[in-house]
């Protein structure tokens, strides 16, 4: 399963069209805190940081990331965008630590079993 970007800007281009660019009108680049879980090993997640989510989430199912290798294939179950570097980095360091696995089991992804 990949995002499919051009879908939601579909469903609402007006939205997208404004949410793409900063107030000066610039193109906003974002930066992404993503979760995939394993196909094969559901009990598997991870979580991520990229600047390039479709790019980063293709690697992680080329095998080209030792850490999640050997759990492809993956699917991307939930991302979220940043405008901020600073800030995307630190959610997901607040979702890799012990209060944030637990907030993220509790009230984001209760559907999952082991954010480990």
């Amino acid at each position: 399963m990949s995002p499919n970007f051009e879908e939601d800007r579909l469903m609402n281009p007006e939205r997208a069209k404004h949410a793409l660019r900063s107030p000066t009108g610039e193109a906003r680049a974002f930066c992404y805190v993503y979760v995939l879980r394993s196909i094969n090993q559901p009990d598997q997640t991870y979580i991520g940081f990229s600047r390039d989510l479709r790019e980063r989430f293709h690697r992680h199912n080329q095998g080209d990331s030792p850490h999640t290798a050997k759990f492809r294939p993956w699917e991307l179950v939930s991302y979220f965008a940043f405008s901020s570097k600073e800030t995307a980095i630190a959610f997901e360091n607040y979702l890799k630590s012990h209060s944030g696995k637990t907030f993220a089991k509790k009230s984001l992804f209760s559907q999952f079993r082991n954010l480990e």
